[in-house]
């Protein structure tokens, strides 16, 4: 995960600037973040893969009690500069959280440059630190124009920065069979075409799962 720390690191401030406000034209995303934090119903919810910390703001908006995890620290740096969450940098396969200390966790767009491992020991961490009861919802880009699920892509260069990114399409129903080996249950899916403009044009998958008891 070196590449990855380093080249977000690299982009930190121009993502910040990109993305931070993404969420004001995404309605179902926005409904979905409801929703996990009705569920939590105030406890401890952690944004796993958190970047500027914007989703997590978003989050503190409702109500939640939240916390950043990001593997770049330079992303956490500007969560915790311009936002009201607090971020620590951390790697989704060994987070710095006690065991059932969570409510829920949002893992957006984080996922997707693990591989087939590595997202195996991601979810087993998801069911370390949830709560029996508590709900992670995971989201994913599926497949686009021109790769479908299982393809790979990788990124160079971003915003004229050099970086060494792998993007990973996948598919829902092998990350469902893969959670449910880390002892997590389906609660629920979504899968939504890409919005018009300001994402990637890819269809995603949000699955919303639970630490049983």
């Amino acid at each position: 995960m070196s590449d990855v720390r380093r080249s977000y690191d690299a982009v930190a401030g121009l993502y910040a600037r990109e993305f931070g406000s993404e969420l004001d034209g995404k309605p179902l995303d926005r409904a979905l973040l409801g929703a996990i934090a009705e569920m939590a119903a105030a406890g401890p919810i952690a944004d796993v893969g958190c970047g500027p910390g914007h989703v997590a703001a978003y989050l503190a908006t409702l109500g939640a009690s939240v916390i950043g995890v990001d593997i770049s620290p330079q992303m956490c740096s500007i969560a915790n500069r311009t936002g009201p969450v607090p971020a620590s940098a951390g790697d989704a396969r060994q987070l710095p959280l006690a065991a059932c200390s969570l409510a829920a966790i949002v893992c957006l767009y984080t996922v997707i440059h693990l591989d087939t491992e590595s997202r195996a020991a991601a979810y087993k961490e998801f069911f370390r630190v949830l709560r029996p009861g508590g709900e992670a919802l995971v989201g994913f880009h599926v497949c686009d124009d021109d790769a479908q699920p299982g393809a790979v892509k990788t990124r160079t260069e971003w915003w004229g920065q050099d970086v060494e990114l792998t993007f990973r399409f996948l598919d829902p129903d092998h990350e469902l069979a893969s959670m449910a080996n880390a002892g997590l249950a389906f609660v629920a899916r979504m899968d939504r075409a890409p919005h018009p403009g300001g994402e990637h044009p890819s269809h995603r998958t949000y699955l919303l799962v639970r630490r049983p008891g």
